[in-house]
């Protein structure tokens, strides 16, 4: 294949960012729903003890595949021009570095269950290498998808992937009511995907070669590599300790809660990042557009993403139970902790797309350091008080970095701090205030859940849109979101056809 091939038809990156970003976030929104779904029928099938089981598994499996890919994805998107002889060395390395991990994900599992004195855990880490080999001999299929920004299919893949998860999960309860059930949906959601992108893509790998040149795309992972790694820490080292120290029980309640509020954050932004990484990296020679486009999307995400997330911290006592059962009444305050971390999320985990898209893999190395040190500093300072003192300590970790991140990456390229804190300052105030406001009439809301749930909801989105209106970057944020109202569908106006 020649370059061209690698890359978007010529003219095409604005239709193809529009439409990717709608088809990226229905795409989102279903998946967010199914894990919400999932959250809330498998927390009624299986006990706190199985989610417990597969939790102490997760920091393994997390910390092995940081590995795996080697940020050579992310290397294939961003690069400005990639030939078929790079792409397909990189795919043997994916391939090649995933079996390997796999086995010693196999022996390192007697380890991890030693660790924890849960026998249970060695057949199920064992089992989770399968899932990191179907993770790698897609990844440069999915890349290659990616940065010719076919959002479409990888959507439809997406949403696929994620119903098929959690229809497996839920009928494996039938036959087998343990964490096996939790496993198998998992193992779907990664085989799938796995075989759609192969179908989906033109590209197929050759034999293996070495190719000159191919240094600076490994670099360029390293840096990837080096973010996640010490990112592993800041995002699963709470996990490790509270199933250390405080059992499966303890751990059980804090993934649940992590699980409702922080996961699906997460998955709000993380996809889009498939949009907007090819996309920027396709602008970072051209300054103002580059800006332009960062700060039309990132208060659209704070609008949809925030008010959501102060009704649910200032309501969690009420929604805890209602949505997971009273066995789980316990998580409602370790929610609620998470919550106020929940409402700086959105704003922060956006930055990794200007350190990715603007090819300072080094820099996003060094800020996961400092997240990963900070992080663990609150895990140690919170842990001597159980789950919810890690809650806590974390989301005043998440307040305290907050300046000093959007300092760093202002400090290279054509985005300031400035210019983050004009646009999501209205956004940020008002879901604060939405959440103040909420907590405040709690005792006003009628007694029935689901009407008290609605009319916090409501009045969480009132209050955030109200205090957006005072600041002009709300107002425009506003009218931006309004202008994207499908009046015609998903066809491109004229200016965006040619």
């Amino acid at each position: 294949m020649e370059t061209s091939a690698f890359d978007p038809p010529e003219g095409s990156l604005r239709r193809s960012v529009g439409r990717g970003a709608i088809v990226t976030a229905m795409a989102q929104g279903v998946r967010v729903a199914t894990q919400i779904v999932s959250v809330i029928v498998l927390s009624r099938l299986l006990s706190p003890q199985d989610f417990g089981v597969v939790a102490m598994c997760a920091p393994v499996l997390a910390f092995i595949a940081l590995f795996q890919d080697f940020g050579l994805t992310q290397a294939t998107i961003q690069k400005t021009g990639i030939r078929h002889e790079e792409v397909n060395y990189l795919f043997w390395i994916n391939t090649a570095v995933s079996a390997i991990l796999a086995c010693v994900l196999a022996a390192a599992a007697p380890l991890v269950a030693a660790f924890y004195a849960e026998p249970r855990v060695t057949g199920l880490v064992a089992a989770f290498g399968l899932q990191i080999m179907a993770y790698g001999l897609g990844a440069q299929h999915l890349a290659l998808m990616t940065r010719r920004m076919e959002f479409t299919r990888l959507a439809i893949i997406d949403v696929a992937s994620a119903v098929s998860g959690l229809v497996v999960s839920i009928t494996w309860t039938f036959v087998d009511r343990s964490y096996w059930a939790l496993f198998a949906g998992t193992l779907t959601g990664a085989v799938l995907p796995t075989l759609c992108y192969w179908v989906s893509s033109r590209w197929r790998p050759g034999l293996p070669c070495k190719v000159e040149g191919i240094g600076q795309l490994i670099h360029f992972g390293a840096g990837i590599t080096g973010f996640n790694f010490a990112n592993f820490f800041a995002r699963n080292l709470d996990n490790v300790l509270i199933g250390k120290y405080w059992g499966e029980a303890q751990l059980g309640l804090y993934d649940r809660a992590y699980k409702l509020l922080l996961f699906p954050l997460s998955q709000i932004t993380n996809p889009l990042s498939k949009v907007m990484v090819p996309a920027l990296s396709r602008l970072k020679d051209e300054p103002d557009r580059y800006r332009s486009a960062y700060l039309r999307v990132m208060p659209l995400i704070l609008l949809v993403a925030l008010p959501g997330v102060a009704f649910a911290t200032a309501m969690s006592d009420t929604l805890i139970p209602f949505v997971l059962g009273q066995q789980w009444r316990e998580s409602a305050n370790i929610f609620l902790a998470l919550g106020f971390a929940g409402l700086l999320q959105p704003l922060n985990n956006p930055a990794g797309w200007l350190f990715v898209s603007q090819g300072r893999s080094g820099d996003f190395m060094r800020w996961g350091i400092v997240t990963a040190i900070t992080s663990v500093m609150a895990f140690a300072v919170g842990l001597p008080y159980g789950a919810l003192g890690v809650a806590i300590a974390y989301a005043v970790s998440e307040y305290l970095r907050t300046p000093f991140l959007w300092l760093y990456v202002g400090k290279a390229g054509p985005l300031r701090a400035s210019h983050v804190l004009y646009a999501a300052t209205p956004f940020v105030l008002g879901a604060h205030l939405g959440l103040a406001l909420v907590w405040l009439a709690k005792p006003m809301l009628p007694a029935q859940p689901v009407i008290a749930l609605a009319g916090g909801a409501v009045l969480s989105y009132v209050v955030t849109i109200i205090v957006a209106l005072a600041f002009g970057a709300g107002r425009e944020a506003l009218r931006e979101a309004l202008r994207l109202i499908p009046a015609r569908g998903l066809s491109p106006a004229p200016s965006e056809a040619k």
